[in-house]
């Protein structure tokens, strides 16, 4: 049986920035995914990438030549209400507060570095299943095609599992429908974006504008039902059924690839267990407000790869594990509870609620420490503390 000290499933951003976070610890790494080769690099979603998420990504020597647009500007406002706050990367001395990239050109320029490293990848290669005993884990693999290289089974030390979201019958699941959809899609602005992005909380739920290229990454997040009458409309209306939600401060010239996807938060309640653990999606799916998603998942990657070096020997020894767990649960906890207010908070249209938004916002503006501690929390996470 062949043997490996780490099988990373799912060779994913989130997977393959494990792998070579690792690349010069000296363990074996096998990564495994059930697509194909090129499959990740043709995902047609925008990831919001924050400041401290770029610094790890020039760690690991992926970050150059990256079509990454900069937003160097945010604005906060309410629809309907008073109050709106500006963050300004200058403020910060940071070139940028975050950056929007393709998920399929972050993928790509990590898959190369992959290769480029010499790190093993089973292209098209299902785990079927992961036994532990207390040694080793056991992995179960299945080949959608017929090659030698591929054994059937693996003996490892540790899995991480970075593919997939969460079984819904998992004992340690907690779950919440928001019972909203985002449709994303591209669309295109009068006069340039500069660098700046908008974030206007309505009563159906946030319209976020992420400047990319040329023009803007559209995130609106609205009920169900609605999403389905929105998505019926032709791209004239639905352009300006848009326009009507963000008011006069940008103008919105064009709209294409028009997508949905449903919402919901699911997180582990501890993402480590029997020589195992869960990254990105397999730990935790967020709500897409304030763009924390994938900026978790790299914090997450970026500590355990941090763990296993520093503690050295057996990698999915528990203490090891638990070491990990504990030293991520500020930040990860952290990062659940505030998207998941925001998004509470912001997306309902009672008076007084829409009130207290708009002095919260306007104290935002007038405190820059206050303003500061949520630009940081934004940029690198719950443990950046002013």
């Amino acid at each position: 049986m062949h043997e490996a000290d780490l099988l990373i499933v799912g060779a994913g951003p989130v997977g393959m920035a494990l792998a070579l976070a690792l690349k010069d610890s000296g363990l074996h790494i096998v990564l495994a995914d059930a697509r194909p080769r090129d499959a990740v690099a043709h995902d047609p979603r925008v990831l919001a990438l924050a400041y401290g998420t770029r610094l790890t990504l020039q760690r690991l020597d992926v970050w150059q030549g990256l079509p990454a647009t900069p937003i160097e500007t945010i604005h906060v406002s309410q629809q309907g209400g008073l109050g709106r706050t500006l963050l300004h990367a200058a403020d910060y001395d940071t070139p940028a507060l975050g950056y929007v990239l393709s998920a399929g050109a972050l993928a790509g320029a990590l898959r190369r570095a992959v290769d480029a490293a010499g790190i093993t990848v089973l292209d098209e290669t299902e785990v079927t299943a992961l036994d532990a005993d207390r040694n080793a884990l056991t992995a179960r693999l299945s080949p959608r095609t017929q090659r030698a290289d591929t054994p059937a089974a693996l003996t490892v030390r540790l899995s991480a599992c970075a593919e997939g979201s969460m079984r819904a019958d998992a004992p340690d699941i907690v779950e919440h429908d928001y019972r909203q959809h985002a449709l994303i899609a591209h669309v295109g602005v009068d006069g340039g974006h500069r660098c700046t992005a908008f974030e206007r909380f309505t009563a159906d739920g946030p319209v976020a504008l992420l400047p990319c290229g040329d023009g803007y990454a559209l995130v609106h997040v609205v009920a169900p039902e609605r999403a389905d009458t929105l998505l019926a409309l032709d791209d004239a209306h639905y352009l300006a059924e848009v326009q009507s939600r963000l008011g006069g401060r940008v103008r919105l010239t064009a709209v294409r690839d028009r997508l949905r996807y449903p919402l919901r938060l699911r997180y582990r309640r501890k993402p480590v267990g029997a020589r195992t653990v869960w990254l990105g999606n397999a730990a935790q799916t967020l709500h897409p407000v304030a763009g924390q998603g994938f900026n978790l998942a790299l914090r997450d990657v970026w500590a355990l790869a941090s763990t296993l070096i520093e503690r050295g020997g057996d990698p999915g020894d528990p203490a090891t594990l638990a070491a990990y767990d504990g030293g991520r649960s500020l930040d990860r906890f952290g990062t659940i509870r505030f998207t998941d207010t925001l998004v509470r908070l912001f997306s309902n249209d009672l008076a007084p609620l829409r009130h207290a938004r708009g002095a919260g916002l306007v104290a935002l503006d007038l405190f820059p420490p206050l303003r500061h501690f949520v630009a940081k929390r934004m940029m690198f996470g719950a443990r950046a503390w002013p």
